[in-house]
Formats: C-alpha cells, sequence, structure tokens
C-alpha cells in the first residue's frame, strides 16, 4: 500500500538517518510514528547483515525492535552510546526541539543524553520558526501533580493532565503527564530551567542542546541540518 505524503516524508528523513548506522554501533531507538520508520529500516538492515545493538527508549520501542529483530541492551550499565534516532514534535531553526507527544520524553532525554549524535528525523511539518504551538509535556511524580501545576501556572503556562478514554495516561515508569501550554517561548532555556528546578519534575520534553543534526522531508525534498556551531 501506498504511504501517505507525511508518512514518506517521514520515512525518507527515517532511511538518510538510518544510512548512518555502522556495523559495531549501539543504537538509541526513539519513540513515536517517525522513529518507527527508522526501527523498520534497521530491521532490514539487519536482516541484510548489519550487526548492532540497540537501546529501546519506550516499551512500545522495544517491541517494535524485537518484532523487527533488533537485538537491545538496557541503557542501565552504558556510559555512551554511538547514535541515536528519533522523531520530534516540533523543532527550530537552532536544532532545539519540543519532544514527548509518546510520553517516553525522560527515557528519550536519558537515550539522547547517553548518544555521541543525536539524528533527529521529521518531516517538514515539524519545522517552526519558534517553539511553542505543541505543548511542552512534564513527567511528575504524582504527589507533587497539584503543585506542578500551580507552579507551571506561576510562569506563564497552563498544565492539563494527559488522559484518555480509558483515564489517566501513564508513562513506562508509572508517573503522569502534565501537558504545558504557553502563549510564547521566546526565552526556552530560561523555561527549561525554570521547570526543572519545579520539585516533583522528573523530566521534560524541552531538548535545547541534545540533537547534532536533522533530517526533514518534505515537498521540496529531503535536507540535512548540522548543530549550528553558536547554538
Amino acid at each position: 500500500m501506498e504511504l501517505a505524503d507525511p508518512e514518506r516524508w517521514k520515512r525518507a528523513a527515517a532511511q538518510a538517518a538510518v544510512a548512518e548506522v555502522e556495523d559495531g554501533m549501539i543504537l538509541g531507538l526513539g519513540t513515536g510514528s517517525t522513529a518507527a520508520h527508522a526501527i523498520r529500516l534497521v530491521g532490514d538492515r539487519i536482516a541484510q547483515g548489519l550487526r548492532i545493538t540497540a537501546v529501546a527508549t519506550s516499551r512500545a520501542t522495544a517491541a517494535a525492535a524485537r518484532a523487527a529483530g533488533i537485538p537491545l541492551v538496557a541503557p542501565d550499565g552504558l556510559a555512551a552510546i554511538d547514535l541515536c534516532i528519533d522523531g520530534v514534535d516540533e523543532i527550530d531553526p537552532g536544532l532545539r526541539a519540543i519532544k514527548g507527544g509518546g510520553g517516553a520524553m525522560l527515557l528519550e532525554m536519558i537515550v539522547a543524553t547517553l548518544a555521541r549524535r543525536n539524528i533527529a528525523i521529521a518531516d517538514s511539518a515539524k519545522r517552526v520558526d519558534q517553539l511553542g504551538a505543541r505543548a511542552v509535556p512534564i513527567e511528575v511524580l504524582q504527589a507533587a501533580q497539584a503543585l506542578v501545576t500551580a507552579a507551571v501556572g506561576q510562569i506563564g503556562g497552563a498544565a492539563t493532565l494527559r488522559t484518555n478514554s480509558a483515564g489517566v495516561i501513564l508513562t513506562d515508569s508509572g508517573h503522569p503527564i502534565l501537558d504545558t501550554t504557553f502563549p510564547v517561548i521566546p526565552e526556552p532555556f530560561r523555561l527549561a530551567q525554570a521547570m526543572s528546578e519545579i520539585p516533583g519534575v522528573l523530566g521534560h520534553g524541552l531538548f535545547l542542546t541534545e540533537i547534532d543534526a536533522l533530517y526533514c522531508a518534505g515537498p521540496d525534498g529531503l535536507t540535512c541540518q548540522e548543530r549550528p556551531a553558536d547554538a
């Protein structure tokens, strides 16, 4: 079945990133619809003889990786990994991004920090001039949910507990997620620091220095951008 345009673009971006994977690497695998293309493509390369091990950023990613024949290792004993490939919810010209739509931002941050090279993959709809159109997710201790909600309000945002028809959505670690919106995010570093200082915040979806390169595909083709030297 032929893929719709956004899925073709996601796959094209993923294919370009997966071309950087080499034998013997430890590879970080992200979570979400774009990262899912990368997982399938890595599985195809393993079937053709590629030898790597991978670290998954969520249970869903781990299940998809096993189905694709990708051997997994836990991140617990790793001080570094070679390469991480993951999607983004939105990303600006400085390769600052919002992530966490799939609810895995804390482990995604850990794996991205472990990575010597961290590649973001996206379709062109994810590119923005300034962060803030998407909510910034925060993983919180349940006991601190009301405290964090109030603190987000004090720094100019609004926090909404992430739920679905079955109830409160929890991360793989069993924590609730607050999706926080702000009218604008003119100073993302200041906002990230402010959120990190709130007691009970375990992690958030502002990835401001972790991404080294972006492969982005859209109606005008595929582009690759390396992190600006001054970003």
